[in-house]
């Protein structure tokens, strides 16, 4: 289990091209370095990372397995569009399969599991300790890396591979809205209240107490993706008015 959750965080350095080129191109989508919607080009991606097409191809191609890309058929690939409805869709899957994992974890995680929990939380709180409040937690890459492991961590008592291989494909697919939505707001929400909280059930294995702290946080999230998009649509509408 150690070796999946390992995985799950990143590619290791001796791992196939393939792995590389997928999680190079996971990160530059996540981060919203493309534009939804825009044409992913092999020729012009591996001039930018340096892979060959191959490898770049077979990444594209997990990508679009995962839901960040667009596979269009014989037209190459585009990065998959932002959305309400999507939003809406990839939080109800959420709340399933977070909740899910989280409830195998509390009946199924021992000492292991609880050290990897505490020590995630302690990371991610001293990252939250250094960063301004007065902006987006969601734009910083230590902040994120450490939210994903954290909220990773919490699953990883689950004694099911599967289960914790799409609760994780889905909360990456997740920190894309929240990146794109941070982009275009100035206000943040710091978590650590909220994480501590969650943990703290957890380790209690108080089961519903948990859970319902976890549905709570995922819609907040959603919530706030939810504000900032119609924001950004409000703000286009008036611009084309104007």
């Amino acid at each position: 289990m150690d070796k999946l959750i390992s995985s799950l965080m990143g590619a290791e350095a001796d791992a196939p091209l393939t792995d590389h080129a997928y999680y190079k191109l996971r990160a530059a989508i996540i981060r919203c370095e493309f534009e939804p919607g825009a044409r992913l080009k092999v020729e012009l991606l591996s001039g930018k990372y340096g892979f060959s097409s191959s490898p770049l191809r077979e990444a594209l191609n997990r990508l679009a397995h995962e839901g960040l890309v667009l596979a269009l058929d014989h037209r190459g690939f585009r990065v998959a569009p932002i959305a309400v409805g999507a939003l809406n869709e990839l939080t109800h899957m959420r709340l399933l399969l977070e909740t899910d994992a989280l409830a195998s974890a509390i009946k199924h995680g021992g000492d292991e599991w609880e050290s990897r929990v505490v020590a995630a939380f302690h990371r991610l709180s001293l990252v939250e300790r250094r960063l301004s409040p007065e902006g987006p937690l969601a734009l910083n890459d230590d902040w994120s890396d450490r939210h994903k492991n954290f909220h990773l961590a919490l699953f990883s008592g689950s004694n099911s591979t599967m289960l914790l291989r799409t609760a994780e494909m889905f909360f990456v697919q997740a920190e894309r809205y929240r990146r794109f939505s941070a982009l275009h707001r100035r206000t943040s929400r710091f978590k650590a209240a909220e994480h501590q909280t969650l943990m703290n059930a957890a380790l209690a294995r108080k089961k519903a107490d948990a859970i319902g702290l976890l549905r709570t946080h995922i819609e907040k999230t959603t919530e706030n993706v939810a504000a900032a998009l119609a924001g950004m649509k409000l703000r286009d509408h008036q611009e084309a008015l104007s």
